[in-house]
């Protein structure tokens, strides 16, 4: 059976983080959409200067936990921070978790995560500037490009991508066993 991964995203994530994703776990047959607060095209970010766009498949509160897999979430400073002020995407995040199903963030994504109150007791990782934030909100920072505790995946950076998928793609395939 495929798995299903949606990934959720506003403008202003780091380009490295969604695409990088999409393609490695597109490749290897994975059925991958986003969803975003609304349809119209989001751009991305390289660091802080402009990047590729993309057009979403569905928006956030179109989108249904029960439906998917596991849920990505990339980072980059604007889309998370973003998201994290949206209810919907908030619920969405809270929606996986509360299922059991994988979730992944990586970079300053974990905002998300934290918003949800979703890594208390959980070893993570992120962007180092979030994590005294990840600490604070009772998760157990670990270093290393790519931690998991269960069904939770969390990522250091872009450059760390190719593995963090390769994490949140295992995760959910142990979840669906």
């Amino acid at each position: 059976m495929q798995t299903k991964v949606l990934i959720m995203a506003s403008g202003g994530f780091e380009q490295d983080e969604l695409f990088v994703p999409l393609e490695r776990l597109r490749a290897v047959g994975c059925d991958v959409k986003v969803a975003a607060p609304s349809l119209e095209p989001i751009r991305a970010t390289v660091l802080d200067d402009p990047g590729e766009w993309i057009t979403p498949d569905l928006t956030i509160e179109a989108a249904v936990a029960a439906e998917w897999d596991a849920l990505l979430l990339p980072g980059g400073l604007i889309n998370p921070d973003h998201l994290r002020t949206n209810a919907a995407a908030v619920a969405l995040v809270r929606a996986f978790v509360d299922a059991g199903k994988a979730v992944g963030a990586i970079c300053h994504g974990p905002w998300l995560l934290i918003e949800a109150d979703a890594v208390r007791d959980k070893r993570v990782t992120g962007w180092h500037s979030i994590r005294t934030d990840l600490r604070n909100a009772g998760g157990v920072v670990e270093e290393g490009p790519v931690v998991s505790d269960g069904a939770l995946v969390t990522a250091v950076g872009p450059q760390d991508s190719a593995a963090f998928a390769d994490a949140l793609l295992e995760a959910a395939r142990l979840r669906k066993a």
